[in-house]
């Protein structure tokens, strides 16, 4: 490559980056890298037109790590992906950062900009993230908001479920669940920090209030998505309201509080719904523990991201947000393992 770096008149670092498709290089440099390439023998006029050609985008994800199975499931289709995928294909990284803290957030979206062309992430709405979006956004990295959204920056575009639609899916389903028309119900998220946990407590309380004023809502408890802080919050949940008849758990790891449930005996006498179809939420689904769920397609989700990084930037498009239908899962209409 040295003898390309000094045909052309650049650095060897250069070269690399032109021969290995990554960003950062203007497009005249590149084809002086590639003209002095085939000139020298280095490579065939047919490899120098593939590369003249628009390279695809490096899309890098950022999940929270944890315990939701949701997002580990996510997170593992995203990186099977990124191992199968061939060169000519959209390069994909994920990575997982820590869960409910914006400073680590607003760090790895500049971090990774260095090598993404595009980031989807999940967002916290908190000012560092949304200056960190916006810095970012500003110097050329498009960025796709999945699962929960941001508001007021300059990201491309939304893809997840329409989540105040959720809620209120949740709190029909809970209010006809239900075999009496009193009774406490409660509400565990992982953190309002998500939008879309705020906005599904939302569409949750609006229509409970609308269409069954006797469910009487206890508030909500911020479990962060961890197994452990659901099933305390549920053993506590129990203890203080023996009137008990509905949980909607807003975010994941619903295991911990199936396993609440279970141990109190009132598996049967609770009504329970939660979000994403997981080997947890299967198991409590044929168990009985769980009445439903509600579940986003997550290769549907990567599908619709890929698909709008593929885009050309300048392509108009006619939404901000690409929203996913909304599955409600039960014990009767469960899928087969192979689909999940």
């Amino acid at each position: 490559m040295l003898s390309v770096a000094e045909a052309a008149g650049v650095s060897l670092a250069t070269v690399d980056r032109v021969l290995n498709r990554r960003k950062g290089v203007k497009p005249r440099m590149i084809e002086r890298v590639l003209k002095a390439a085939v000139q020298l023998g280095y490579m065939e006029p047919e490899e120098r037109e593939r590369l003249s050609a628009s390279r695809p985008p490096n899309v890098a994800f950022l999940l929270p790590k944890g315990t939701n199975p949701f997002l580990r499931l996510l997170g593992d289709k995203v990186r099977a992906i990124a191992e199968t995928g061939s060169r000519d294909d959209v390069p994909v990284r994920c990575f997982f950062i820590e869960s409910f803290d914006a400073a680590a957030l607003a760090a790895a979206l500049r971090h990774r900009a260095r090598w993404a062309d595009g980031i989807a992430f999940m967002a916290i709405d908190h000012p560092l993230v949304r200056e960190a979006a916006d810095e970012v956004a500003s110097a050329g990295t498009r960025l796709i908001t999945i699962v929960s959204d941001l508001p007021h920056s300059g990201h491309t575009a939304y893809v997840g479920l329409d989540n105040q639609a959720a809620g209120r899916t949740a709190a029909l389903l809970l209010g006809r669940f239900c075999h009496v028309r009193e009774g406490s119900v409660a509400l565990v998220a992982g953190s309002r920090n998500y939008r879309a946990h705020a906005e599904r407590e939302m569409g949750f309380l609006s229509l409970l209030e609308e269409s069954h004023p006797g469910l009487r809502v206890i508030g909500m408890r911020e479990g962060h998505d961890d197994r452990n802080e659901n099933y305390r919050h549920t053993l506590a949940l129990l203890e203080q309201n023996p009137d008990l008849v509905g949980i909607y758990n807003v975010g994941g790891s619903s295991d911990g509080i199936g396993r609440a449930l279970r141990e109190r005996g009132r598996a049967d006498a609770v009504v329970f719904i939660g979000h994403g179809l997981t080997a947890d939420t299967r198991r409590l689904l044929i168990e009985g523990t769980m009445d439903a769920v509600i579940n986003s397609d997550p290769d549907q989700l990567i599908a619709y991201t890929l698909k709008r990084f593929a885009r050309s930037p300048d392509e108009r498009t006619e939404s901000h947000q690409e929203l996913l239908g909304i599955g409600t899962i039960f014990r009767e209409n469960l899928p087969p393992q192979s689909r999940m």
